[in-house]
């Protein structure tokens, strides 16, 4: 059934059954409806009944059996989204909270949540902090599982790199990054290395590289060693060998992901089987990673929501996403996002991930912020 066959009679009661059984978590029976609009004439129980009869065949409805109240089904879900997305987008253009009588109405996020939120990242000062905050914080507001994923490692930027000799022919490489992160690295060279040589490779990288990307620095530094190996061929040879046993190289190819709130899915989570399942699909990093790049685009400033993740794994079907990307000016920090059972507070958490995504502007931008230069 798509939005315009769904008539206004019947999308009143799909709404208030969706809200309802988010609510109680229980099957919604047709009296409970009615309740619900007891002031409404035309709405009686027998009423409801036959759209609910016709919701169900519909594919939006179902019922374990036929004396039970009716669950919304994934198609549900989807529908009482586009609902939101449609208001929303409604009342930023009306500027009203309430853009037509014949849509739901906006709920903005209460200031309660919003300072909440404030508080919650106060003191963070750079990209990492920010993301690792903010997996905790959904987490926390949810009752469902935080997700953050930095933006590419391609990303990172070279801040500073600094050499300790450790014993004979191994050397500590200690990079940091503008977004925060310190990367340390044991490396085995080939020839011994001075302490004086190990300064002046430092001193080379970070007066010619510092704001580089760190992908980027390795293949210059191979240029010019081709072409200035003449002019500098002690201390150029220095920096080729530390370069070449992984001074910059940057580890686990994936992007860093924070994962918060795995609990709240146990405590959800009633079939044992299922959740063993379920933990198995979340638990794998790599996976994580994918959906979210798949589903969130980061070109893009608008909030996802994605109702059934079975096509990710058959363990997903009862979950939903819901994720925007965080931005700097036209640099992606990363993703953000929360998944959780269906029966989530959609407007609430739709409105909290973005308010969070958009804090990433304000929070970077601060003096004294770290942050990737140039993404």
């Amino acid at each position: 059934m798509t939005e315009a066959r769904v008539s206004p009679r019947e999308r009143l009661v799909l709404t208030a059954i969706i809200e309802l059984y988010i609510a109680t978590g229980e099957p919604v029976a047709s009296q409970a409806v009615a309740h619900a609009f007891a002031d409404r004439e035309g709405l009686s129980s027998a009423t409801v009944r036959n759209v609910m009869a016709t919701l169900g065949e519909a594919g939006l409805l179902e019922q374990s059996h036929s004396s039970a109240g009716r669950v919304p089904t994934a198609a549900a879900f989807r529908y009482y989204v586009e609902q939101i997305t449609q208001a929303t987008r409604g009342a930023q253009l009306t500027n009203q909270a309430q853009p037509s009588a014949a849509s739901l109405a906006v709920l903005e996020l209460s200031e309660a949540r919003r300072e909440q939120i404030e508080d919650s990242f106060s003191g963070v000062s750079s990209s990492h902090e920010y993301l690792e905050r903010t997996s905790h914080v959904l987490a926390l507001i949810s009752r469902g599982l935080g997700v953050a994923l930095a933006s590419s490692t391609e990303g990172r930027i070279l801040e500073h790199i600094h050499f300790s000799r450790l014993a004979a022919g191994r050397v500590l490489a200690v990079l940091v990054t503008q977004g925060g992160e310190v990367l340390d690295r044991v490396l085995t060279l080939d020839r011994e290395l001075t302490h004086t040589e190990l300064e002046t490779a430092a001193r080379y990288l970070n007066e010619n590289f510092r704001g580089w990307p760190i992908e980027r620095i390795r293949a210059e530094v191979t240029r010019r060693v081709e072409l200035e190996r003449e002019a500098y061929a002690q201390m150029l040879a220095s920096v080729e060998e530390l370069c070449s046993k992984g001074a910059l190289a940057i580890g686990d190819p994936t992007q860093a992901l924070f994962v918060d709130g795995m609990a709240n899915l146990i405590t959800a989570e009633i079939d044992r089987e299922r959740l063993r399942q379920m933990l198995l699909a979340l638990e794998a990093k790599q996976r994580l990673v994918e959906l979210l790049t798949a589903y969130v685009d980061g070109r893009q400033q608008e909030v996802r929501v994605v109702v059934g993740l079975d096509e990710t794994s058959p363990a997903m079907q009862d979950l939903v996403l819901i994720g925007a990307p965080a931005r700097l000016g036209n640099a992606n920090v990363g993703t953000v996002a929360v998944i959780a059972p269906t029966r989530i507070q959609y407007q609430e958490m739709i409105q909290a991930v973005r308010y969070i995504s958009r804090l990433s502007e304000r929070i970077l931008s601060e003096p004294g912020a770290e942050v990737p230069a140039d993404l």
